[in-house]
């Protein structure tokens, strides 16, 4: 008898969330899907719940929701009443949700109901680039800091941007092909001695807290990692240095003669047409 083709993720996401009366949490789709489905990524479950939950402010990172669109695709049927908790999207109750661009062309996730003002993040501040753009840009394309990557969510269904601890927030928390965790810290300029610590702190945090024995490594991304920081990261194997390059292109714009000139070119073209169809 032929085997029977597992279905996409997704798919197993909902069949776990009707199995449980359409409301649960982030922990049982994972312990059923994995239960029912053995091998499937345990990561991979968590990143789709986010994925298909309509109102969760992360599932722009993901490709599938980096367009414009009013909710209602067949990626549109979860919703978060809590953090770690889901239920079914209706949007009856949940109100209508969209994917829309606020004013610097970024997509967010919003009510159509209420369509609440997007916050005003500058892009571009003193000549370098904002860190919260930087931040959701290297989301969306953690393969720039290391092939491989995907965000980490946890069980309670918080992803790794801006992930909370203690002792503040980890930029960005990945985890790469092997399940090993990596730690992204941005730092765009004023290097204090004490930005080295930074890293290490929330290197070693991860290590206690959510490792479980395995590796974790650490990237410092910035425009320009001053010396005093390369040798007090020397010795860290584990922790790593990567710069960004800002590029800028410029495009020709034609002048208000080279388009009126244009346009009796066209004017021209169309009368000779004319002339040849008498």
């Amino acid at each position: 008898m032929e085997k029977q083709p597992k279905p996409f993720v997704w798919q197993m996401i909902k069949e776990a969330v009707e199995a449980h009366g359409n409301k649960c949490s982030n922990v049982d789709v994972k312990t059923w899907v994995l239960e029912r489905y053995p091998g499937t990524s345990a990561n991979t479950v968590l990143n789709q719940i986010i994925v298909c939950t309509v109102n969760h402010d992360s599932r722009t990172h993901y490709k599938e929701n980096q367009r414009v669109r009013r909710c209602g695709d067949m990626l549109d049927f979860l919703y978060r009443p809590a953090a770690g908790k889901l239920e079914m999207y209706d949007p009856r109750i949940h109100g209508i949700w969209e994917i829309a661009t606020d004013d610097h062309g970024v997509l967010v996730v919003r009510e159509v109901r209420e369509a609440l003002e997007s916050k005003k993040d500058e892009v571009f501040f003193g000549g370098c680039i904002d860190a919260a753009y930087l931040r959701g840009y290297l989301a969306k394309n953690l393969n720039l800091v290391e092939e491989g990557l995907e965000l980490y969510v946890d069980v309670f269904g918080n992803d790794g941007v801006e992930y909370r601890t203690e002792f503040g927030s980890i930029d960005l928390l990945a985890v790469d092909r092997e399940g090993n965790l990596v730690v992204v810290a941005i730092k765009l300029d004023n290097y204090p001695d004490a930005s080295s610590g930074q890293i290490l702190k929330f290197h070693n945090w991860v290590k206690r807290h959510l490792s479980f024995g395995k590796p974790v490594r650490s990237y410092l991304v910035g425009s320009d990692i001053p010396e005093h920081v390369r040798y007090s990261l020397a010795e860290c194997h584990d922790v790593h240095l990567k710069e960004y390059d800002l590029s800028i292109r410029l495009k020709d714009v034609p002048k208000i003669t080279d388009i009126v000139s244009d346009n009796a070119k066209i004017k021209c073209t169309n009368a000779e047409i004319k002339a040849i169809q008498k």
